[in-house]
């Protein structure tokens, strides 16, 4: 055999013999992961009481308002809601203002029958239970101006801090 022979016939037998190990392969695994957690946002509408008539139409029924306190919470949070005095109060008793020195009492209510006060500590909160889905949920604020109280004309107001605890 000659040495071009040779040489050919390594060629063909490189070519026609894989070489070991190039189809050989190895894995891992990712451990992949994440946290879900608790939030919750919190939206009011206002509550406009509208016209209050101290000489006729309230002199001796309440003027009643209502608005909405709106939740959102990732599924399975349980929430409250407190809703602060206003800027105005004195002591307990909510108020609004004409912005000088007058003052027209007051009261927001977890209730439609104005039993039970709706204030931020833990016995007067109103308990928004464990949220079912991230949907937002609406509840219902219920308020009254007592009747017969002697104010000055002119417009009033108040702002009251709404809190969602989770």
């Amino acid at each position: 055999m000659t040495l071009a022979r040779i040489q050919a016939l390594g060629m063909v037998l490189a070519v026609a013999v894989p070489v070991a190990g190039l189809a050989d392969s190895a894995t891992a695994t990712i451990a992949v992961s994440a946290t879900v957690r608790r939030n919750c946002t919190i939206a009011t509408a206002p509550l406009a009481f509208g016209s209050y008539d101290p000489v006729v139409a309230n002199a001796t029924t309440p003027l009643d308002g209502s608005a909405t306190v709106t939740i959102a919470c990732t599924r399975g949070t349980p929430a409250t809601i407190g809703l602060d005095d206003g800027s105005n109060a004195s002591a307990s008793q909510r108020r609004l203002t004409n912005g000088s020195s007058a003052f027209m009492d007051y009261q927001i209510y977890l209730d439609s029958g104005y039993a039970t006060v709706w204030g931020n500590d833990v016995g007067n909160r109103l308990d928004g239970g464990t949220s079912p889905s991230k949907t937002p949920r609406e509840f219902p604020v219920y308020a009254r101006v007592p009747a017969g109280q002697d104010v000055p004309i002119g417009p009033y107001t108040d702002s009251v801090v709404a809190t969602v605890n989770f």
